[in-house]
């Protein structure tokens, strides 16, 4: 059953603990807090990226006859 938790006030379910005590494992983090807040930063970097198009490749467009 999952449990709240009061000091996040997010629900805590078997699977969100696992994933955030995998998490502080591999990172060397030490609270569930710590975890959330590295995944969330890591999502808000990467998906910023995704966004702005940053670290893709730039192609030079090709122009037909008539430019």
């Amino acid at each position: 059953m999952p449990t709240r938790d009061r000091r996040t006030d997010i629900t805590m379910d078997p699977e969100l603990e696992a994933t955030l005590r995998q998490v502080r494992e591999s990172h060397g983090l030490e609270s569930d807090e710590a975890a959330m807040e590295f995944l969330l930063s890591r999502s808000i970097r990467v998906n910023g990226n995704r966004m702005t198009g940053r670290g893709r490749a730039l192609y030079e467009v090709k122009r037909g006859p008539s430019d």
